[in-house]
């Protein structure tokens, strides 16, 4: 092959295994390092304790739900998943493989919200459930479980907290036991381990060939995957030890193309706005055959075409990982208001909502600034607002005016007043369990307008 012919090829493979190497280096950070938000053990749930606010330098944080996530491993016995009776408040358990896949679904939406038990194991296993116990086929031995529960204010933070105590995952072995807390060490347990010799520029390559080899691709891939061996991926854990500079300089290019690939495909690939609203709904559709409980195996959420499905995947996990399907959970993103102008604190808005979004659990709308995405400080501490924000005031026809200026709008109106920041932002409406004139695109949010 043509050196360009290579550099090409690798750039599809860095595109390829970009969704792999982001989410494991997520997983290795999170079960090894105290430090980091959501740092927790393998087969452990780390839970947030508040909501967000401005001092988390987080990009596009929640400021709805409360998260929990369990980094799992089911390669020495299965895991049971134990969930509380949740008195009808949403909650999700996201599951999801080492490719990003998500899987399965446990929550409100899916399975209802009745304390239950769910045990996770490879396809090979062929042991007893326990009685009562739903079993959940994992794609790969290495998963990730991202739970969220709502969260209306601060108020109920201790509630919340108490669903969250309830919610752990034990071996199979152990169960109907709890996990003991004396277990929460790190750095005990490496669950993608690879050769941390190989040089820093050479570190995603050597992570794309040993992670590939621990969670294999789906069999459809394997044709791609092996024509990558060129570039050393399918060889072993000294190949890019002693890779020779050639090679060292076609795989560098690529990476530089491919990254390139990944952030045009990060903002690139929505639907045109409309009313200024941007949604991604079936962004999240690359999984095609990993579809277990709670899950929609339906052609109008899978991607049809295999090779864009990479793409779509890859852009995803660019723009952010661990997101679920618009079934679970549809967004919407406005960058302008309904004439095309950037949003500005400089201006006052409204929204006038008639009807208010259909869901079947709620709505919420978030305030971010456009320059970092975080959150901003403002004098109510409010940093959302949608259906479960006590005080907002209807109209007696059952509309909604929302506010999104920078000043309160007076007292008469500062009930329903989301603050913006003075400079750009980015409101974010998350709709969770959208009802079918969402996904179907009949219900049209209404255009943010000047004033």
């Amino acid at each position: 092959m043509t050196a360009r012919s290579l550099i090409e090829r690798a750039a599809a493979a860095y595109v390829f295994g970009y969704p792999l190497v982001a989410h494991l280096t997520e997983v290795r950070s999170q079960t090894t390092d105290p430090l980091i938000p959501f740092g927790g053990p393998v087969n452990l749930f780390s839970h947030a304790t508040a909501l967000s606010d401005p001092h988390d330098h987080v990009v596009t944080p929640h400021n709805d739900t409360l998260s929990s996530v369990a980094h799992c491993d089911v390669s020495t016995e299965p895991l049971v998943l134990h969930v509380p009776d949740t008195d009808d408040r949403y909650s999700v358990m996201q599951c999801i493989d080492p490719w990003t896949n998500t899987f399965a679904y446990i929550g409100r939406r899916a399975t209802g919200t009745k304390e239950g038990a769910f045990l996770f194991a490879p396809a090979d296993w062929n042991g007893h459930v326990p009685d009562g116990v739903t079993r959940i086929t994992t794609p790969n031995t290495v998963f990730t479980i991202n739970a969220r529960y709502a969260v209306s204010g601060p108020y109920e933070l201790p509630a919340v907290a108490r669903l969250q105590d309830q919610t752990w995952v034990t071996p199979l072995s152990c169960y109907p036991e709890p996990p003991q807390v004396a277990w929460r060490t790190f750095g005990d347990r490496t669950i993608a381990p690879f050769n941390e010799d190989v040089r820093e520029e050479l570190r995603f390559w050597e992570q794309l060939r040993a992670w590939m080899a621990l969670f294999p691709p789906n069999e459809i891939d394997l044709p791609l995957v092996w024509s990558f061996a060129p570039l050393g991926l399918l060889g072993g854990p000294e190949t890019y030890l002693h890779a020779d500079a050639d090679l060292v300089a076609i795989l560098m290019q690529a990476a530089r193309s491919g990254q390139a690939t990944l952030d045009a495909l990060a903002i690139g690939d929505m639907a045109a706005p409309v009313n200024g609203w941007l949604r991604r709904p079936h962004a999240f559709d690359y999984n095609t055959d990993r579809l277990e409980l709670g899950t929609i195996d339906s052609p109008e959420w899978k991607i049809p075409n295999w090779e864009w499905a990479h793409v779509v995947r890859a852009g995803t996990a660019r723009a952010g990982l661990w997101r679920s399907h618009g079934y679970e959970a549809d967004y919407a993103f406005a960058f302008w208001d309904g004439h095309g102008a950037p949003l500005s604190g400089a201006h006052r808005y409204v929204i006038h909502f008639e009807p208010t979004p259909p869901v079947d659990a709620f709505w919420s709308l978030t305030m971010y600034d456009a320059t970092n995405f975080y959150l901003v400080e403002n004098p109510l501490n409010r940093y959302s607002i949608g259906d479960r924000t006590p005080g907002v005031r209807y109209n007696e026809d059952g509309s909604l005016d929302l506010y999104l200026q920078h000043a309160s709008p007076g007292a008469e109106q500062e009930a329903n007043w989301l603050p913006t920041p003075a400079g750009v932002f980015l409101p974010i409406l998350r709709m969770y369990q959208p009802q079918a004139a969402v996904l179907d695109c009949r219900y049209v949010l209404p255009p943010i307008t000047c004033l």
